[in-house]
């Protein structure tokens, strides 16, 4: 049987986002986290903060495809500094692109509403999934909004 990913399925898990104090929420399409393949959508509001991280021992790649929105995928070396970037945005033709294992990287969302179509490699275990970038803010405190904003100023996208 079919599982559809359609408008209105992105209306509810961005409606969840929205209402999240993360402001971001995911769907996910595996049943369990010992998939060989996570697959979920993630919906994102502008202010969320994904901590820099990477999956590395077990190496895991990551892929991200845009299905409304923006989304700007940074990626930094091991002291921080930034190597690559690119702006998920359908309208100018960037619909996607996968992270290679190792690789430390962080999300920021640059429009309400955004939601990607999320691959990575399974199974999950909280205990060895990400291993959080030490240069970085963490989650929840008061610097990761300044750090976000920082990261766009570098990039000119501010």
């Amino acid at each position: 049987m079919f599982i559809p990913i359609n408008q209105a399925l992105l209306d509810q898990v961005s409606e969840k986002a929205q209402k999240s104090l993360r402001l971001r929420m995911n769907h996910n399409f595996h049943h369990t986290p010992d998939d060989l393949l996570n697959r979920m959508l993630n919906a994102m509001e502008p202010g969320t903060y994904v901590h820099p991280h990477k999956h590395e021992n077990p190496d895991k790649r990551e892929a991200f495809l845009i299905l409304r929105g923006r989304l700007l995928v940074i990626a930094f070396d091991d002291m921080g500094n930034i190597i690559d970037h690119m702006e998920l945005n359908p309208l100018k033709g960037n619909f996607g692109l996968e992270i290679p294992p190792r690789t430390y990287h962080t999300l920021i969302t640059l429009e309400a509403g955004t939601v990607v179509y999320e691959l990575k490699d399974g199974p999950y275990n909280v205990l060895n999934d990400k291993q959080f970038a030490p240069w970085a803010p963490a989650e929840g405190s008061a610097e990761s909004a300044n750090y976000m904003k920082q990261l766009l100023t570098q990039l000119a996208l501010t």
